[in-house]
């Protein structure tokens, strides 16, 4: 018995085992079906708003000087002399004395000239004093008018043209006296220093580059497409230059601030750049090294690295929306009073960094959609929610 009780007992746990498991499959609860739930996205709209918007020409340049100028000595000599202002970076006005060249020849010509001259009227005096004797005597012999040769005119003009020559020699070697001190020929600043002194200079050969402090130019360059945004001063054959054209603000970082200096645009280069097809303006800004309303800015210094901003028209009647609202299609998304995306093809007038401006295609009230959207349909039914995240009221 007990090995039949054995035998028999796994089987009639696998059989309760499996009547429990028919019971648990039979009477499992059934799950409740739902139909899934679609959510339309949310979406930021900004409501369109026909307004008349000032522009600005966005470009940048280099700082260069108005008037450069190398220093060429017109006469040759050992420097003697150079001034303290005569340093790369140095400053000077108009007329100050940059460097002196050895005058002593130079003086001892003028006191041989100017004996030249002495020399010249004592024989002019003496040729007219022999020409008045000889027209007395031909008088005296009653034989009519003499020849120009008997009365010695020729000898006195040619004393008088050698005086004139001597004088003029004079004034030549004076002339070089002078030049032996070299001057500034405006207020500038000093670029380059090529000499110093104990130095031979030779006539011609540059000393040294400078460059006028009165005004400082940038030049611009402008896409063509910018062009109808600003109003350029054009000149024409045969006219006079118009007023300036329009304000312009650069703006440089130094130090880890931005500073800002006010000009204007001047004038337009006289041919467009043939690589890359682009109109160069011309902007100056006057007292570039002198010290503005701001202590702390430094000077606009040549060479420096500028953005520009350049006063543009105004654009009337047009939507300005932010630049994500223009689609990689070109076109506008609508959100209808049903609140349902609708696609619309507008005009845009201009594409900046941060806005586009809409000049056909929307009325006002449109509601535009700001928002990125995947796989976005026209008609496809989306959730508006305002600035503070909550969603519009249907």
């Amino acid at each position: 018995m007990p090995r039949l009780t054995k035998i028999l007992l796994p089987f009639v746990i696998l059989a309760f085992a499996g009547l429990a498991a028919f019971a648990i499959f039979k009477f499992r609860p059934v799950p409740e079906t739902r139909r899934p739930e679609f959510l339309p996205p949310v979406v930021r709209v900004q409501t369109a708003d026909v307004e008349n918007i000032p522009l600005t020409v966005r470009s940048q340049g280099t700082v260069t000087p108005r008037t450069e100028s190398q220093v060429v000595p017109e006469v040759s000599g050992r420097v003697t002399r150079v001034s303290a202002a005569f340093v790369a970076g140095g400053f000077f006005e108009k007329g100050d004395v940059l460097l002196e060249v050895d005058a002593y020849d130079y003086r001892q010509a003028v006191v041989r000239a100017r004996a030249q001259v002495a020399q010249a009227r004592l024989r002019l005096a003496r040729e007219e004093a022999e020409a008045d004797v000889a027209r007395r005597e031909w008088e005296d012999l009653g034989r009519g008018d003499g020849s120009p040769l008997a009365l010695r005119l020729p000898q006195v003009e040619d004393a008088r043209a050698a005086l004139q020559a001597a004088e003029s020699a004079v004034e030549q070697a004076e002339r070089d006296l002078d030049r032996t001190t070299v001057r500034a020929p405006y207020a500038g600043r000093v670029r380059a220093k090529l000499v110093d002194v104990g130095q031979f200079v030779v006539r011609g050969t540059p000393v040294a580059t400078v460059y006028a402090v009165d005004w400082a130019e940038v030049r611009l360059p402008l896409p063509n497409r910018e062009l109808a945004f600003v109003d350029l001063p054009l000149d024409y054959r045969g006219e006079r230059p118009g007023s300036a054209g329009p304000a312009v603000v650069l703006s440089a970082e130094f130090g880890g601030r931005t500073y800002t200096w006010d000009g204007r645009i001047v004038r337009t280069e006289g041919e467009l750049d043939p690589r890359t097809r682009m109109v160069q303006v011309v902007a100056r800004v006057p007292d570039p090294y002198g010290r503005g309303p701001d202590s702390d800015r430094p000077p606009l210094a040549v060479g420096m690295f500028v953005e520009a901003e350049i006063e543009g028209t105004v654009a009337e009647g047009v939507t300005a929306l932010p630049r994500e609202a223009l689609r990689t299609d070109g076109r506008i998304w609508i959100v209808d009073p049903e609140d349902r995306l609708r696609f619309r093809d507008v005009t845009v007038l201009r594409a900046e960094r941060d806005r586009v401006l809409i000049a056909d295609g929307l009325r006002p009230g449109d509601r535009v959609c700001i928002s990125p959207v995947e796989t976005a349909t026209d008609g496809m039914q989306v959730r508006v929610v305002g600035d503070d995240g909550r969603e519009d009221p249907v």
